[in-house]
């Protein structure tokens, strides 16, 4: 089996806890090799993903390094976030379960498949999203103003300090510090929370990732996109995204953790 590690690489102790794990996985008769970042810091040959033909990815951070990676990923390969951040909801694994779990690997593993979204502007990609599509003003306390269309039917328009387009996924990320629900991660739909909405009957939907979502952005302040806090595009000041399910969801290493159990532990840690 071949194992691409990943670390935070501004914690010496996350480093440390990446060394032991290629020494066990080595030991397993694993190929194990350290991504470009995380090698440079530790002094040593590093890899890209795809020279790397890893089988599996370990990723050694908080929810922000497992991000970061999957925006990486030009093609799904299997990630095991162990927590090394805040709360970590991607992170399945805690430091002090997962050497017995990592142990267990050469054995095969289940995968769990995590829907992404795609947003475009006509026939342009902007960009993919495991938690979130964010989009805000440029310029602080200036409002915007949304059209959600649905199937061809404008349903709602509403002005607000921004909007998150999440995934079930992402429902646990800054959609629900927002106000919106926490939603099974199995459900394939697109969740959108308005930030601050100027009327209260705007609330939260969550909408069926079959139906044709569209937002429209008509505004005379500029906005930018942000995708799942990694990549951000200036979107002006009027634009209509095509909001998708991806074609290639992402994939974790399935630990057969209940995700309620989990999210009610990682919630009691806030």
């Amino acid at each position: 089996m071949r194992i691409l590690l990943v670390s935070r690489i501004d914690n010496q102790d996350a480093l440390v806890f990446a060394e032991k794990l290629r020494a066990l996985l080595e030991k397993e008769g694993s190929e194990v090799a350290f991504d470009r970042d995380t090698a440079r810091s530790l002094g040593i040959p590093g890899c890209s993903l795809e020279d790397s033909r890893a089988d599996a990815v370990i990723i050694v951070g908080g929810d922000g390094t497992i991000l970061r990676m999957i925006q990486q990923m030009e093609r799904p390969v299997p990630v095991l976030g162990i927590n090394w951040g805040e709360v970590g909801f991607l992170a399945d694994l805690e430091p002090s379960e997962a050497l017995e779990f990592v142990h267990k690997l050469k054995c095969g593993f289940p995968v769990e498949e995590r829907m992404r979204i795609t947003l475009s502007d006509d026939s342009t990609c902007l960009g993919t999203a495991l938690n979130e599509a964010l989009i805000v003003t440029s310029r602080p306390a200036k409002m915007l103003k949304f059209s959600i269309i649905i199937d061809g039917v404008t349903t709602e328009q509403f002005r607000a300090d921004g909007l998150l387009i999440s995934t079930s996924t992402g429902s646990t990320a800054y959609a629900m510090s927002a106000g919106g629900p926490i939603v099974d991660p199995r459900i394939q739909g697109f969740l959108l929370v308005p930030l601050a909405p100027y009327l209260l009957s705007s609330r939260p939907h969550l909408i069926n990732s079959d139906r044709h979502l569209e937002v429209k952005l008509e505004s005379s302040k500029p906005a930018s996109l942000v995708i799942d806090g990694q990549k951000t595009i200036d979107l002006g000041t009027s634009i209509t995204i095509a909001v998708k399910k991806s074609e290639y969801p992402a994939l974790f290493v399935d630990v057969k953790r209940n995700f309620f159990e989990k999210v009610d532990n990682k919630l009691r840690k806030l």
